[in-house]
């Protein structure tokens, strides 16, 4: 087994197991980029040299919390409107968003969480959630499913067994589409609805999916828009009624796609999660309504809610609660920036997101003044902790290790533990990572040992 003691360095959250190398650096470097080849993965400069190891205890608290609170974000999202029209008003949705819904409002409903990402750091207490990606367009699936492919050759014995634990991504999504067909009485077969037109993603990306399902007892079809009519306009054994929207609206929109054809397949029985509704959980507003405490939770849901959630609101000019004391929501947060950021409801890679810390009070202020129309929330900053890994990098011809400040994004389908994705600056910065965002920035997986 090639687990050793470390030697303490980081956060205790983390534990002092680590993974050794188990190959040369260019080995390593040459299999975690075959693995992600062609599917518009961006090159990174610095890459892991193991797994991420985790204590299990830790690993389960991740999921087990995740999944609740899961619950309690979808059930304050559907709360805020009988129907989506009043949600749509309640949230102060963009206009781009009143599309693809589906005609029974229970299955729209029923399905909005299939597909869920949180991400949260490991603040000074432990596991902070700082968002909540609810959408079936997540970042981290394929590149979960590639980075354990590659360690689970390097690292398995000569029976298969490898020193760690850690769910398969796409075969935990093949379940939760099993079960959707069952709940429906639907023919298990998969229609993966994305687009290599939109900036950062090839063909590839989507096809590793249908690949993996349809080599596992599955069958399933990558489809571009233009193609999709393919999946209901025929016979009817050859129609594919379940499937996955890997995409968002924002990203078809700023390439010009339409997204008729994916209404005309919804139209048309068609059931692809995560519906529409993910948008309402996906809405950091939700998690400001929630960290807020709604009349129907326990005394153990807020608790729970109170540990693990970061003091969040939604920002307006009103009173709310902080740390026990009523408080006036704008003058503290104009005064308090360096406790705070700000962040849109809606945006992607870190977009529209400002850490008062990293700014000056004028800018700050500017920030806060243009978001006071009940669209944007203001959260705690929550100081990163760091942890000791291995990493290869370009310029060196050797594994070693540095500390780094990992964002965890436990993937979650269908309300299982599907994989933790992680991600991280190599030179131990602590901020906005985001792989895809323009800023270099490494990835791994994140086991349990």
């Amino acid at each position: 087994m090639d687990a050793h003691d470390g030697t303490g360095a980081g956060h205790p959250w983390f534990g002092t197991h680590r993974l050794k190398p188990a190959a040369s650096a260019d080995t390593i470097r040459q299999m975690l980029r075959h693995e992600l080849r062609d599917t518009g993965w961006p090159h990174q400069r610095v890459l892991p040299a193991a797994p991420m190891a985790i204590p299990r205890a830790a690993y389960a608290e991740i999921f087990r919390v995740s999944v609740t609170l899961i619950e309690l974000l979808r059930r304050t999202a559907l709360e805020t409107g009988r129907t989506t029209a009043d949600r749509l008003a309640a949230y102060g949705m963009p206009a781009e968003e009143d599309r693809l819904w589906m005609a029974d409002p229970f299955v729209e409903e029923r399905y909005a969480d299939s597909v869920v990402r949180p991400d949260l750091v490991i603040g000074p207490n432990g596991p902070q959630f700082v968002e909540f990606n609810v959408s079936g367009a997540l970042g981290g699936v394929v590149e979960t499913q590639s980075r354990l492919a590659v360690w689970n050759r390097l690292h398995a014995d000569d029976e298969g067994r490898t020193p760690y634990r850690s769910p398969n991504p796409l075969a935990v999504r093949a379940e939760m589409f099993r079960s959707l067909g069952s709940e429906l009485a639907l023919a298990p077969r998969v229609a993966i609805v994305g687009s290599s037109k939109v900036i950062g993603v090839q063909p590839r990306y989507f096809e590793m999916e249908a690949e993996y399902y349809n080599s596992h007892g599955l069958t399933a079809r990558f489809f571009e828009p233009e193609e999709l009519h393919q999946a209901w306009d025929c016979a009817p054994n050859l129609r594919y009624p379940i499937g996955l929207r890997n995409f968002t609206i924002p990203d078809w929109l700023e390439v010009g796609l339409d997204t008729t054809p994916v209404q005309d397949a919804l139209d048309n029985g068609c059931v692809l999660v995560g519906t529409q509704t993910s948008t309402f959980m996906h809405s950091k507003l939700t998690m400001g309504l929630l960290s807020e405490g709604r009349p129907w939770m326990t005394e153990g849901e807020r608790r729970l809610v109170e540990r693990y959630l970061p003091w969040t609101r939604v920002l307006t000019e009103r009173r709310t609660e902080r740390q026990g004391q009523q408080v006036d929501l704008l003058p503290f947060v104009l005064g308090n920036r360096e406790l705070l950021v700000l962040k849109a409801g809606l945006g992607e890679c870190g977009q529209q997101v400002v850490i008062g810390r990293d700014v000056d009070q004028a800018a700050w202020e500017s920030a806060v003044g243009g978001a006071l129309d009940g669209t944007s929330v203001v959260q705690e900053f929550v100081e990163p902790q760091r942890c000791r890994v291995s990493l290869i990098a370009d310029d060196r011809d050797e594994p070693y290790e540095a500390d780094v400040a990992p964002v965890l994004g436990p993937l979650v389908f269908g309300g299982r533990p599907a994989g933790l994705f992680c991600r991280f600056y190599g030179d131990g910065t602590a901020g906005i990572v985001s792989v895809r965002g323009g800023i270099s920035s490494s990835d791994n997986v994140m086991v349990a040992i």
